[in-house]
């Protein structure tokens, strides 16, 4: 049975695609598996892809923002992916923001941030 998060290795970046709603214990555990992958698989970027979400609430973003700290803090950068347009609505009228977090509109465009931040960091 596939847990709630799948993780797929592309290149130099990691993709964690969330497959529904998270608990949140297991938004601890993605936190937690997030940390520990970018430094044992050497990733320079994370994608999370939550485009299977229905609703992104407070802890929900809160949890984003802490997993790109930390990722950052271990020499990855975080891209969130895939907000669909009820949940952007949502998250506005409910003033949830995902600042300082760079966001894209989905994976190819999220693949697309991480290469641009890559060339500016070696420039």
């Amino acid at each position: 049975m596939q847990g709630p998060v799948a993780f797929l290795p592309q290149g130099e970046y990691l993709i964690a695609a969330v497959q529904n709603d998270l608990s949140d214990s297991e938004l601890v555990k993605l936190r937690d598996d997030v940390a520990e992958r970018v430094g044992r698989d050497r990733v320079s970027g994370i994608i999370i892809d939550v485009t299977a979400l229905d609703v992104i609430d407070s802890f929900f973003a809160r949890s984003l923002q802490s997993i790109a700290m930390i990722a950052r803090l271990r020499g990855a950068e975080t891209v969130i992916a895939g907000i669909r347009p009820d949940v952007a609505i949502a998250m506005v009228h409910f003033n949830l923001n995902l600042k300082p977090l760079h966001v894209a509109l989905d994976l190819d465009e999220a693949l697309k941030v991480l290469a641009s931040l890559g060339r500016a960091e070696r420039s």
